[in-house]
């Protein structure tokens, strides 16, 4: 009985390490199939090369726990971009191992050199499409001290946890208890003009400055010890259901620049 208490334990423990990542299965799920139902022709066709018939969505979420094996160690920074209370974007003292911006320009520019080996330009893929769902997790722009607010803690429902679980998983949850071929069905509905806007950032460092200055609201309005219930989550469903369609055009949008030389950066 003793070992059974240790071995839950130690899964509770795994599950709880999981939970710190950027958002949940599902999140990273349907901005990946957001893009992939954006995507040209072309794209879908390398796409479908690099990764031997696989999506993207099969892919979206397995930088999450390659993260954790020795062999993608490298990569554990990657996920987010810390900017401390009392810093701000632009003078907060840059990771040496890397962030999430730094990240996403150095894989897309392996993505895009033809010259590459197939295994390396595959990486950059999975990398790509996952850190693209993690740059639009507004507790991925969040404070250091907090650890991205997994440090932070708070109550959903009266039931102890903490901010950065509640914005990977709880709250798109109860925002709509949908499939990730749900989500898009209902939330992939921009007009031309609304994904040019969406767009015009244009960048990964201004897309992590975008979703910075949503985190700064959420710390403000999600103070430690608040409890989460039905108000909050009605008040923050719209900001979930535009971060995910923004992963998802402004991920589709690179695959097929990078990818496909007819679609043109302006397009």
């Amino acid at each position: 009985m003793k070992h059974l208490s240790k071995i839950l334990s130690s899964l509770l423990v795994g599950i709880v390490a999981l939970q710190g990542w950027g958002w949940g299965q599902k999140g990273h799920d349907t901005i990946a199939y957001i893009a992939e139902c954006h995507l040209t022709p072309r794209t879908l066709s390398i796409i479908d090369s690099l990764l031997d018939g696989r999506s993207i969505v099969y892919w979206a979420n397995w930088l999450d726990n390659a993260s954790h094996t020795p062999e993608y160690e490298y990569s554990i920074t990657w996920h987010y971009k810390n900017v401390d209370e009392g810093k701000t974007f632009d003078n907060m003292p840059l990771c040496e191992t890397g962030d999430i911006v730094t990240a996403l320009e150095q894989q897309q520019k392996i993505l895009s050199d033809t010259t590459l080996s197939k295994e390396d330009r595959a990486l950059a893929l999975k990398i790509v499409t996952h850190l693209y769902g993690d740059i639009h997790q507004p507790l991925h722009l969040g404070h250091k001290s907090d650890r991205g607010g997994n440090r932070h803690y708070v109550k959903f429902f009266k039931s102890p946890t903490n901010i950065h679980s509640v914005w990977d998983t709880r709250l798109p949850e109860a925002a709509h208890k949908w499939s990730h071929t749900e989500w898009q069905r209902e939330i992939d509905r921009a007009t031309p003009d609304q994904i040019a806007t969406i767009l015009s950032p244009g960048c990964p460092e201004e897309y992590a400055r975008e979703t910075y200055e949503i985190a700064c609201k959420v710390y403000e309005e999600t103070p430690v010890d608040y409890n989460i219930e039905y108000t909050y989550i009605a008040d923050w469903t719209p900001t979930i259901e535009q971060q995910f369609l923004r992963g998802g055009i402004r991920l589709a949008h690179t695959l097929n620049t990078l990818l496909d030389p007819e679609y043109g950066c302006g397009k």
